[in-house]
């Protein structure tokens, strides 16, 4: 079974930068059945502009963004679990974000919506389970920017969460990630069409396609790019020496641009891409070991070999860290040269693993 769902949360929500955000609505959709027990309930936790719908159902049968894992019969079986997945805070697929009506002004938040964190968004996810009657987690399951958040239930909610899967992820943004973050923000407010973010019919839409192609490069491997693509030309066997794409990239990347911006807000993603780079559990808790020690959940590290956004160092020192505490830890790299979009393409790779760690008994 799988539901389109809005929520309006009945509690207000206080963010970690102070302000407070009342009549919170969340958009979300379960799939398969709460059991009777109410102890076999997942949470997924999906990345930057990702969005609820992780599979395909009888009732929504679009394909989901993690068609392959998630269903009857599949890596994280619909038939056993009872799989939740909640757009974020902030995001622009139905909870609450920069493009909800402000109910004092009767206009779009726009830039007046407050600043927000992983915190933020997960203490949303929280509140939204309790409300749908769910005393606990089996487990939380999130790559990329889900992954974050899925270490911020592990160690905010530690008692409610009992297994947690980190996915292509990491304990804060390098300094080249939040390099590229900061160049695709910036693409979006010198956009002509920003107008300080009170845009309506004419959308930045040039800022945010320029955002997606800087994120996208980032998604792919050097490999992946050089395999696909190499230094072949688009529909031509020579350049034309005029300032236009001549190379197959450089069309695939206008192609993802053109399409993102029909599907996404701009505003959104200058809060969530904000939000990814405020997330650093050593800076919020003094260091990681601080920060770990608050964790009870059986964790699973996975990297992705190919992955320089999420370098698999980075999972490594979050595993070390769990195991020099003795905490229950797994830690697996991925081989793949698909670059950090290996979890949305190679998934049976992952499912495996996957699958095999929350089946385990704890």
């Amino acid at each position: 079974m799988s539901d389109y769902l809005t929520k309006q949360l009945s509690t207000p929500i206080t963010l970690q930068c102070g302000a407070t955000l009342d009549d919170v609505t969340v958009a979300y959709e379960c799939f398969g059945k709460l059991n009777e027990a109410k102890d076999n309930a997942i949470m997924i936790c999906h990345a930057l502009t990702g969005d609820s719908h992780v599979t395909e159902s009888v009732e929504a049968p679009k394909e989901g963004w993690w068609n392959d894992m998630v269903g009857p019969g599949k890596h994280i079986d619909t038939n056993k679990f009872y799989v939740i997945c909640s757009n974020v805070l902030g995001s622009c697929k139905g909870s609450m974000g920069p493009g909800t009506i402000n109910q004092k002004t009767s206009q779009k938040y726009g830039l007046s919506f407050p600043v927000i964190t992983v915190k933020d968004i997960v203490s949303v996810q929280y509140q939204l389970c309790i409300e749908l009657g769910i005393p606990s987690l089996y487990a939380v399951v999130g790559p990329s920017m889900g992954g974050m958040q899925a270490l911020e239930w592990a160690i905010s909610y530690s008692k409610y969460c009992k297994r947690c899967v980190v996915i292509a992820s990491s304990s804060s943004l390098s300094p080249q990630a939040l390099a590229f973050g900061m160049v695709g923000r910036n693409a979006i407010i010198s956009d002509r069409s920003f107008n300080e973010g009170n845009y309506d019919e004419e959308k930045p839409k040039q800022g945010l396609a320029i955002a997606r192609m800087i994120g996208h490069i980032t998604y792919l491997s050097k490999k992946s790019i050089t395999d696909k693509f190499g230094r072949k030309l688009q529909e031509k066997k020579e350049y034309n020496y005029e300032l236009d794409s001549d190379f197959q990239i450089e069309s695939y990347l206008h192609y993802q641009g053109d399409k993102f911006v029909e599907s996404f807000d701009a505003n959104s993603y200058l809060y969530l891409s904000k939000a990814l780079s405020y997330f650093d559990l050593s800076k919020e808790y003094g260091s990681l070991k601080k920060a770990f020690e608050k964790i009870s959940a059986s964790m699973l590290f996975i990297s992705i070999s190919s992955d320089w956004l999420y370098p698999t160092e980075q999972s490594k020192e979050m595993a070390r860290t769990c195991m020099n505490m003795n905490k229950k830890v797994t830690f697996c790299e991925v081989e793949s040269d698909y670059g950090h979009d290996s979890f949305l393409i190679e998934v049976d790779k992952f499912g495996e693993v996957i699958h095999s760690f929350i089946e385990r008994e704890l």
